[in-house]
């Protein structure tokens, strides 16, 4: 039967975040994930009995591309724990001329990324334009992660990091003073400013986004960006399909 994938949902929306925010895209999400974070939003992807279909990489590229969008966003739950995540990359970059994908993938940074920024490598050889975008949530004290875990995490993140280009960003979810700081100091720390976009987002009803604009002040971060969750904003009572 070949390999199938474990599909929560997929539907075309705006992004809603990140570097392609405002752009329409089809979206795939992955069931599972390897962390709990207490502010994660679709936690009901994560359970061990939610509801999924099995496809495979051949019925996800010609549900993408017969979408007629432009971009594709492979999400979850974390995508990266799919071990045949890469051939669905590398498939879904070289397909649908003339009007070639951008791939998007959102993970939570604590599974290596290196391979992917391999196959982004190869395209690049061949000749393809760089169409493979990564974003990477760096997990702050809101997540209400033990310092175990937070150690693990930070050494996963930091060797990712170092991969990243301009095309990239790091996500850094925040809710108080010591958040900021805490993207600060690790953005310093893994020297992001001059490889990737560093996103500074309001943790969804806890905090107000103007207040960020006054940390971000008060810190200096010039070169960082505050990201609204567009999708939450558009349709605030919507938990899956946007």
């Amino acid at each position: 039967m070949g390999v199938r994938f474990p599909v929560a949902e997929r539907f075309v929306s705006i992004n809603g975040e990140g570097l392609s925010s405002g752009k329409l895209a089809a979206f795939v999400r992955f069931a599972g994930c390897n962390l709990d974070c207490s502010y994660c939003d679709t936690r009901w992807a994560n359970a061990p009995d939610v509801a999924v279909e099995m496809l495979s990489v051949e019925e996800l590229v010609e549900w993408v591309c017969s979408s007629g969008v432009s971009a594709v966003t492979l999400t979850g739950g974390e995508p990266l724990l799919q071990p045949d995540l890469n051939p669905l990359v590398d498939r879904l970059l070289r397909v649908c001329e003339p009007h070639p994908l951008q791939v998007e993938i959102e993970t939570n940074g604590s599974l290596p990324v290196a391979q992917l920024v391999g196959i982004r490598g190869l395209l690049a050889d061949e000749g393809f334009s760089d169409r493979l975008h990564l974003t990477l949530d760096w997990k702050t004290p809101a997540t209400g992660m033990g310092a175990s875990d937070e150690e693990l995490i930070d050494a996963s993140m930091k060797e990712n990091t170092c991969l990243l280009n301009e095309n990239d960003a790091v996500k850094f979810v925040v809710s108080s003073s010591e958040d900021v700081s805490f993207a600060r100091r690790k953005a310093d720390e893994a020297g992001l400013w001059d490889r990737c976009t560093v996103l500074l987002s309001p943790l969804w009803g806890q905090v107000d986004p103007a207040w960020i604009v006054d940390a971000m002040r008060a810190e200096g971060l010039t070169e960082a960006r505050l990201q609204l969750q567009l999708h939450k904003i558009l349709w605030p009572q919507a938990a899956k399909g946007v």
